[in-house]
């Protein structure tokens, strides 16, 4: 009997939408066509690091693809087998290398076999998280679902430049749901400002701007100095450690942008997030949700909802089998609740 391809309307978000459902079409084994992809982006259709995250799931899993070229706005994608083993990816710009390997990761955690990945391209990117984050704040929470991952950050690569490269080796696991609604006590908290290729006033003026409106202590600001090949870049990554989670938040340099509107970014995020005392802040919320409904349940608090996560949901319920509640419960936290629906 032929299978259902799901059909799905890319403009309800951006590149997040294609990520999703390429992630679960691998891991369901489930068609789908998507039409209108990032329709609502000013340069709307697949981009660099959007065709490599499209070809590199189809290797992953031997997949039959059409509309996969820069610029198209429509993609069939009919996924085969998980193969596991190694695999390198090439972007070719400074497109994230994150996005990337968060694509791959859920259908390589149900590999028959280990694999290794490497990607190149930008580690370090607007509008997609940094390879601290994924090392530092989502990773550790993947293992503590049972997750064996490990991650190195070869080179580091800005835009507009790229040319970093990131390395993962991924072991077959089972995921365990995650319950994640307080963030406990405070353990640590740093600021570090990375520079390529510019002069260190830059990270000097971010640091301070850290100091006096977070009141960090000196001794918790670093400079990272990077080889100047590998810019010119600049991110600020501010990282809170608590009982329960690691977050960071990163803001980036552009020629535009004052050193301390950079550093405002970072601070502002962070702030927003500390003041809600929820457990997990925006960007973390979306990535934690494909995990927990993989593993058959979990929650999380946040402190609202976002295009991302509804996005991200609408998704997922085309595809699984699956309850996510969101139910407000005062100003500035939601909590998020994910239940399978298999024994319904």
């Amino acid at each position: 009997m032929k299978q259902e391809v799901i059909e799905l309307d890319g403009a309800i978000g951006g590149g997040q939408v294609l990520r999703s459902a390429l992630s679960l079409s691998m891991v369901t084994g489930r068609a789908f066509h998507i039409k209108q992809i990032r329709a609502k982006r000013s340069r709307p259709g697949l981009l660099r690091q959007h065709l490599t995250a499209v070809m590199a799931a189809a290797e992953v899993c031997g997949a039959l693809v059409e509309g996969a070229e820069l610029g198209s706005m429509q993609l069939s994608f009919k996924p085969g087998p998980i193969r596991g083993g190694e695999y390198q990816f090439a972007i070719g710009t400074a497109g994230s290398c994150t996005l990337v390997l968060q694509t791959l990761l859920p259908a390589l955690l149900q590999a028959p076999q280990a694999s290794r990945v490497r990607i190149s391209g930008g580690t370090h990117n607007p509008l997609a998280p940094p390879a601290d984050f994924l090392s530092n704040s989502w990773l550790p929470l993947l293992r503590r679902m049972g997750a064996d991952v490990e991650l190195q950050l070869l080179r580091h690569g800005f835009v507009p430049a790229g040319g970093g490269e990131i390395e993962a080796t991924v072991q077959p696991s089972q995921l365990q749901p995650l319950n994640l609604c307080e963030r406990g006590v405070l353990l640590s908290q740093r600021a570090s400002a990375l520079t390529a290729g510019l002069a260190p006033t830059v990270a000097a003026r971010e640091l301070d701007r850290v100091a006096r409106r977070l009141s960090m202590p000196a001794q918790n600001l670093n400079h990272v100095c990077l080889d100047a090949g590998r810019g010119p870049g600049n991110v600020l990554l501010l990282e809170y450690a608590f009982e329960h989670i690691t977050e960071v938040f990163s803001a980036f340099g552009q020629v535009s942008l004052r050193a301390e509107t950079v550093a405002d970014a970072a601070i502002n995020q962070a702030a927003d997030w500390l003041r809600s005392g929820t457990a997990v802040a925006e960007h973390l919320a979306d990535q934690l949700l494909l995990p927990m409904v993989l593993a058959g349940g979990g929650s999380f608090t946040t402190p609202r909802m976002t295009e991302h996560l509804q996005s991200n949901i609408a998704v997922i319920e085309r595809f699984m089998p699956v309850s996510i509640e969101c139910r407000e419960e005062g100003a500035d936290r939601l909590r998020v609740e994910v239940r399978s629906s298999c024994s319904a």
